[in-house]
């Protein structure tokens, strides 16, 4: 079902009328009941009984005024047929025995309460997001589901679980995408596939984001210690790359510029010492060697 525009005519013409009609009525009655030698029995009656129908029709076309706030539609339906949707601002009459149901075009968002799942390495995880969405279709939003804002809560929750177990939490290999590290390409997939959930319930998704992104309590405290160790690792990785690289440098200087000569064992113990230094965690204590190498 497609939402197909309608035209609605406007109501304060329509509120004059029904105010002039409703007077005319109380007179008409008045008239008709009230002491008046010069009208007749017949005459009395008639004006009665037009009174009466016009109140009917007055009343009639009270039913037909309704209002549409800025960013709202109003979804026309008789008798559980689909007219139209009216879109326009204001004061609006339509006919009497149409249905109207209101609908907000108004940009929303919620927070999801934070879901536990598994990540794609199999450990727990909370996780939470922000989402932002707008009706833009409302003939879908009233006849495609029961509730379009619980169907829109329920398959956001849904669609967040199914990403979740698609990534790990954290980048394991280079090139990897994580949970944590690539906030922007999560955040695209999930509104993709928020996109594909909402679509016949004419949601058009804006944004989708994670809020909240945490290991479970029970194995927070061990997954900070690999975090930790793996860091360290990195770490230690990055000292010791750069430490080579100096070695090299200074034993390439050494002998370009020719200040000594060093045979392999000078040099592998002058590489040992360097790399001790350069590598320590804590600052060495320089022995000054008074006699000679052997």
């Amino acid at each position: 079902m497609k939402e197909r525009p309608i035209h609605s005519l406007p109501g304060i013409p329509y509120l004059i009328g029904v105010f002039t009609l409703t007077v005319l009525a109380v007179w008409l009655v008045a008239t008709g009941i009230g002491p008046d030698p010069d009208i007749n029995g017949p005459v009395s009656g008639l004006r009665i009984v037009a009174g009466i129908v016009v109140g009917i029709f007055a009343f009639l076309s009270l039913i037909g005024l309704y209002t549409v706030q800025p960013n709202q539609a109003a979804v026309i339906s008789l008798f559980g047929k689909y007219i139209g949707t009216v879109k326009d601002n204001g004061l609006r009459w339509n006919n009497p025995f149409f249905s109207k149901k209101k609908v907000s075009l108004r940009v929303r968002n919620f927070e999801s309460g934070k879901l536990k799942v598994n990540e794609l390495d199999g450990s727990p995880i909370e996780i939470a997001a922000v989402i932002v969405w707008q009706v833009v279709d409302a003939s879908e939003a009233v006849f495609n589901v029961d509730d379009y804002e619980s169907f829109v809560h329920i398959q956001s929750e849904a669609a967040l679980r199914s990403m979740a177990t698609s990534y790990p939490y954290d980048q394991h290999e280079e090139g990897q995408l994580s949970l944590r590290s690539h906030a922007a390409e999560i955040s695209e997939h999930l509104q993709k596939e928020l996109a594909e959930r909402l679509a016949d319930a004419g949601v058009q998704v804006l944004d989708a984001r994670i809020s909240h992104l945490a290991y479970a309590p029970e194995i927070a405290q061990a997954m900070l210690q690999r975090q930790q160790a793996n860091a360290i690792i990195a770490a230690r990785t990055r000292i010791v790359a750069g430490a080579v690289g100096m070695v090299e440098m200074a034993l390439a200087e050494l002998q370009k510029n020719g200040v000594v000569q060093l045979d392999e064992e000078r040099k592998a113990q002058m590489v040992s010492n360097l790399l001790v230094v350069l590598c320590g965690e804590r600052s060495t204590q320089p022995i000054v060697n008074t006699g000679t190498l052997y």
